[in-house]
């Protein structure tokens, strides 16, 4: 169990020295190459109660897909030079199934619908190159260079058991992997551009910063400044507490004659106490102008085409508590866990509140050292506060394996 989790860490935020990877080979020369990953496969029945949400027309639908965690091709190298540490990554994370043509999001890309949408040919490259990047290190700390997962935000997806599974699907759709609790209980940290600072490992105490390539937050749509993300992670035993925060400017398109400025941020932390056979899970995240599901996706209304300024960023909040539990000698986890996201009006526009809740309980069974047997439940909700407006209400049993080599 803990060597899979371990490697889960590393596809997800690049650690992959804490894997143990099926092939080494090493090189005359000092360097070492390495070749990890994992595949999973989970078959979801996703049943929807509102047509006018779901592209399959309200009706529940069967689907064989990724789960949250993608599948991941990770390949390192590593060698010294000197005192120094040096190395490079690269993370290929393909995904296992056709989509349909209507994207699961607003405003997201349609890349892996199936030809002429009927979800059963997809031809071409699918697969998300996720992970590129440098490393440079020594016993002062590291320096990663290139693309890898934010900061902000990466520990509460990284302590969520569905990361071991499905959780909310993100619509029957069914376009690359699930949301898990993105969107639910946190937001995404995205696999984004960065050159990230992180202190020596080893120690009780860990901190890393970064700049990393600016999002545009329209109406606030110039990107003159790098945004800043942070986390500080205290470990013992197998319990940790966690922080990190975000901050990024945009300004309004200058040529309009009017330039205003929308400053964005956010906090969030966790705190996981744990024993061998037990752990207690909790997160929560505040921000303005940082969105609710992915990171600048909503963050901000147009409304008043950023004459507002400040005014025009909502506000989110959300967090998770988490139960897990694994008998003395068992193979058998169970877990369950409970969260959500809110975001709220700018002070702009006219008042609003989306709320995004999800229910996930699972039991993940360690068959082998590498095979994880994962039978779970999902029920989200949708809601808002207008009486006329129906709540969104789906239910997602699943089932599937994961492969760790």
């Amino acid at each position: 169990m803990r060597r899979v989790a371990l490697l889960c860490l590393g596809l997800v935020v690049g650690a992959a020295s804490a894997a143990e990877a099926q092939l080494t080979m090493q090189m005359g020369n000092g360097w070492s190459f390495t070749f990890a990953g994992n595949v999973n496969a989970f078959l979801v029945y996703d049943d929807i109660n509102s047509a006018g949400v779901d592209p399959l027309g309200g009706k529940g639908a069967a689907g064989i897909r990724t789960g949250l965690l993608p599948a991941f091709a990770v390949f390192d190298a590593k060698g010294k030079e000197g005192s120094t540490d040096l190395g490079v990554h690269f993370g290929f994370a393909p995904q296992i199934q056709c989509g349909y043509n209507a994207p699961p999001l607003a405003g997201a890309a349609t890349s892996g619908a199936s030809v002429g949408g009927q979800g059963h040919d997809c031809f071409g490259a699918q697969i998300d190159m996720r992970q590129v990047y440098l490393t440079v290190g020594g016993s002062w700390g590291q320096i990663l260079a290139g693309r890898e997962l934010g900061l902000f935000g990466r520990q509460n997806i990284l302590n969520d058991q569905t990361l071991f599974g499905v959780g909310a699907t993100g619509g029957a759709a069914g376009q690359g992997t699930t949301l898990g609790r993105i969107g639910f209980g946190y937001i995404y940290p995205q696999f984004k551009a960065q050159m990230t600072y992180s202190s020596a490992p080893g120690r009780p105490f860990n901190f890393s910063i970064g700049l990393f390539q600016p999002a545009q937050n329209p109406p606030f749509v110039t990107v003159q400044v790098p945004r800043v993300e942070a986390e500080g992670v205290w470990t013992g035993g197998n319990s940790k507490v966690w922080v990190g925060a975000t901050a990024q400017t945009n300004k309004t398109d200058e040529t309009t004659g009017v330039s205003e400025t929308g400053f964005a941020w956010g906090g969030t932390g966790g705190v996981r106490f744990g024993t061998p056979m037990f752990s207690v899970t909790g997160t929560a995240y505040y921000g303005k102008g940082i969105g609710n599901i992915l990171m600048f996706l909503g963050g901000a209304t147009s409304a008043t085409g950023g004459s507002g300024g400040a005014d025009d960023l909502r506000k989110s909040f959300g967090g998770y508590g988490q139960i897990t539990v694994t008998p003395a000698s068992s193979k058998v986890t169970v877990a369950g866990s409970f969260g959500g996201s809110i975001q709220k009006n700018a002070a702009s526009e006219a008042a609003f509140k989306n709320k995004n809740w999800l229910a996930s309980g699972g039991i993940y069974y360690q068959a082998t050292k590498s095979l994880k047997v994962v039978g779970e439940f999902n029920y989200a909700i949708t809601a808002d506060d207008v009486p006329a407006t129906p709540d969104v209400k789906e239910i997602a049993p699943a089932f599937g394996f994961m492969l760790f080599f």
